[in-house]
């Protein structure tokens, strides 16, 4: 055969050879025998497999208890009693959680559940035939859209019915534990409290070790399901159960049961397993992304390799002025309505704590831009200045946590957002002051012109400084009286204070659920910052606030809403305005400056306007 026919020979078998390899990477040669839950018996003995320590798989030994009917969220369940000398001081520790038991060679699912405060090498497997159901569910480009109505039918559908009893309520998944990469102790605990009704709760370690190999998944390899990563990662630990080309099942209960899921699929080192008075834990952090969890059920999670899920990127910039310390933090933050503010919030807080090294008070300018798809305005740019006594750095997110809250649950549009870029500087020093007076630069104005208001202000512990505002008289102002409030941009106009005790009535509050999506935004985009200095028509009709209040309010009640609303106090015309049915008609009259300290305190400045002469 001369070397040509040779060569051709080997061309084609090259492709063969590299798919068959591909296959065995991606866990064809580990499929195995199914032993349906109908042919399991008590007494029969097998064995599970693990990760204790690093990435080597481990196995213990299982006897079957018994079938308990109907017991699980998706079925059956397979009441088993774990021994061995690998689980003898641990029993069956969270991130076991998916572990693969196979008797005679044959699987018959994953541990899955147990009780707490008892016996930790009695647990519950979920049967593989009901794990292999989540093959047959679709996956969808965006899977988020559906998670919220998915999560609350699902919920819906398990609540315990009076007849299950304490029994029912005792029954928990072997918990999942959240490993936290690079998270300060002041993060950790924000992200256990704002991940507490999602019942996750985060362990602080480091990132995974240098040279820590990267095998494929297989059955009874440690897996990650992880929501944050980057320069720091936020994951779950489990255990995968069967693998079959690039579809991979794990766990044997939900995570977040969010139905169709958006996380990361990673690899996964285990540093070590620690025993426990109420439970033993893995103690260990997610690896290198290898796919997508897509399904999040009842019965486990289905992941695929090669598939990725949709991300926020995000981009953080935090300078400590009084010290010199920066950070530049990239990071990953999956797509999910619910989650997705808290973790980006979090991160960002994590990576300010990091820069400050330090707890307490503080100053901070905080700007951020947020780019999506299906948003009103292509990006959302947004700065302000805090101050607080208290934590900085938690302050400091609470704009960035609400704007992305607004984009990701609004409940007109799904939004895909595609970048956040935040850049955050922070003093020691309190970077505040209070104003002390204001006046005009003349008293008599007309329709249409321009007045100058001068702002005395006392920063704190130094001297103080004038600030001036213009201000344009509307052009329909009415000759009379006109009365300017003077404020912060934080600052709490006057008119709220009234309202909130009740010298406002309801029907001038603005419906906010009745507002478009646009509104919404751009609410948020023009709202007063903390540092602006702001002059704005406070023209309230104190006429009904005089005389007897308690006599009016006393008469009120005995009127219909419809009597009352021409006795309400009524904002001028060229103030806010609400119809009847409470929606805002037009943006109120005001002026601002934008200055170096956060503005504390209002005053007012009374203006008489005269009519202009007619030709």
């Amino acid at each position: 055969m001369s070397l040509l026919s040779l060569t051709r020979i080997w061309r084609r078998l090259i492709p063969g050879i590299l798919a068959l390899l591909f296959l065995c990477s991606n866990g064809v040669g580990f499929a195995a025998d199914i032993l349906p839950v109908e042919q399991i018996r008590p007494g029969m003995h097998g064995i599970a497999k693990t990760v204790v320590t690093g990435n080597s798989i481990d196995e213990f030994g299982v006897e079957v208890l018994g079938v308990m009917k109907d017991k699980g969220p998706s079925g059956d369940l397979i009441l088993v009693r774990v021994y061995g000398d690998l689980v003898d001081k641990t029993g069956i520790a969270q991130g076991m959680s998916g572990s693969p038991v196979y008797i005679d060679g044959r699987l018959i699912g994953a541990i899955a559940y147990g009780w707490s405060l008892t016996d930790h090498k009695v647990g519950m497997v979920t049967p593989i035939a009901d794990m292999l159901k989540l093959w047959e569910l679709p996956v969808q480009a965006a899977p988020r859209q559906q998670a919220a109505e998915q999560e609350q039918t699902e919920q819906v559908e398990e609540q315990p019915s009076a007849d299950q009893g304490k029994e029912q309520m005792e029954l928990k998944p072997v918990a999942t534990p959240v490993m936290a990469a690079g998270f300060t102790a002041n993060a950790l605990t924000m992200l256990k409290e704002k991940l507490a009704p999602f019942s996750l709760v985060p362990y602080g370690v480091g990132m995974a070790p240098g040279g820590t190999s990267s095998e494929p998944l297989q059955p009874g390899s440690a897996v990650g399901v992880e929501l944050v990563r980057g320069d720091v990662s936020l994951g779950a630990l489990g255990t995968v159960t069967y693998v079959e080309g690039d579809k991979v099942l794990a766990f044997g209960h939900p995570f977040l049961k969010k139905g169709q899921a958006n996380y990361f699929m990673t690899n996964a080192h285990v540093f070590t397993t620690l025993a426990g008075l109420e439970n033993a834990f893995k103690v260990g952090v997610t690896g290198e992304a290898v796919g997508m969890i897509s399904q999040d059920r009842g019965a486990g999670v289905g992941g695929l390799a090669g598939r990725y899920p949709t991300i926020i990127p995000m981009r953080i910039l935090v300078k400590d002025n009084s010290t010199g310390a920066s950070r530049d933090a990239e990071v990953q933050v999956i797509q999910d309505d619910q989650l997705s503010p808290i973790l980006a919030a979090a991160t960002v807080f994590n990576v300010i704590d990091k820069t400050l090294d330090r707890a307490g008070s503080g100053t901070a300018r905080l700007s951020f831009e947020i780019s999506g798809r299906n948003m009103p305005i292509e990006t959302i740019k947004r700065d302000n200045m805090f101050y607080t006594a208290g934590s900085i750095a938690e302050l400091a997110v609470s704009e960035l946590h609400e704007a992305l809250s607004v984009l990701a649950g609004n409940q007109y549009n799904q939004v895909d957002i595609m970048d956040v870029k935040v850049d955050v500087t922070i003093d020691s020093d309190r970077k505040t002051a209070a104003i002390t007076e204001a006046r005009a630069g003349k008293t008599e104005v007309r329709p249409g012109e321009q007045v100058d208001i001068i702002v005395k202000l006392k920063p704190f512990r130094g001297e103080p400084v004038s600030r001036t505002v213009s201000f344009t008289v509307p052009k329909n102002q009415p000759a009379g009286a006109l009365t300017l409030e003077v404020r912060g941009g934080g600052y709490v106009p006057l008119y709220n204070i009234l309202a909130s005790q009740g010298l406002v009535g309801e029907t001038l509050k603005p419906r906010r659920q009745k507002q478009s999506f646009d509104k919404v935004v751009q609410d948020l985009v023009d709202r007063d910052r903390n540092n602006d200095l702001v002059a704005e028509i406070m023209d309230l009709n104190f006429e009904d606030f005089t005389g007897d209040h308690a006599a009016q309010k006393q008469a009120k009640g005995k009127q219909t809403a419809k009597s009352l609303e021409p006795q309400l106090p009524q904002f001028s015309k060229t103030k806010n305005k609400f119809s009847a049915d409470g929606i805002e008609a037009d943006k109120p009259k005001k002026s601002y400056l934008t200055t170096d300290y956060i503005v504390e305190g209002d005053t007012q400045v009374m203006l008489q306007v005269v009519a202009n002469n007619k030709k």
